[in-house]
């Protein structure tokens, strides 16, 4: 089984442990794949030892780490997508704020500071937003938000 199929497996049966891919696959498909199928992050194996550490603990944080070089590739996979207007204004103000923090890679412990909102109801926002958006993570939230074009 490969690392996709591993995290597929991982999410379907609902585990929940934060999942960062370490590879050496810069392929798009793979890439776009594994966040669609959950990873809290994708880094490339010719990473710095040090950026790694630092990329680890921020998905441990809650944010979505992807290696410098793999952001290109994410945002030009988005460009291409089909905007999604009329989902968009299913969100609350507030779910809206949330995702902009999520897709600026902002912890529940951030958004909850910058808000003035405690991290349980951060949670729950975005419980919502996953559900109005027919999401699974905070990854797709962030990627459809960038894909979506909603400004940072």
């Amino acid at each position: 089984m490969n690392g996709l199929d591993t995290l597929r497996n991982l999410r379907s049966a609902k585990i929940t442990s934060k999942i960062v891919m370490f590879t050496v696959s810069d392929n798009e498909t793979d890439v776009l794949q594994a966040l669609k199928y959950g990873a809290d992050g994708y880094l490339l194996k010719d990473s710095e030892p040090e950026e790694v550490i630092k990329q680890i603990s921020k998905a441990i944080e809650g944010e979505l780490v992807l290696s410098a070089p793999l952001t290109q590739i994410v945002t030009r996979s988005i460009q291409h997508s089909s905007s999604a207007t009329s989902t968009f204004e299913k969100l609350t103000k507030r779910e809206v704020e949330i995702l902009r923090h999520i897709t600026r890679g902002d912890s529940n412990k951030v958004i909850g500071k910058a808000l003035g909102i405690t991290e349980a109801t951060v949670k729950v926002h975005i419980k919502n937003l996953l559900k109005k958006l027919s999401l699974r993570t905070r990854v797709e939230a962030a990627v459809w938000a960038v894909k979506n074009k909603i400004t940072l």
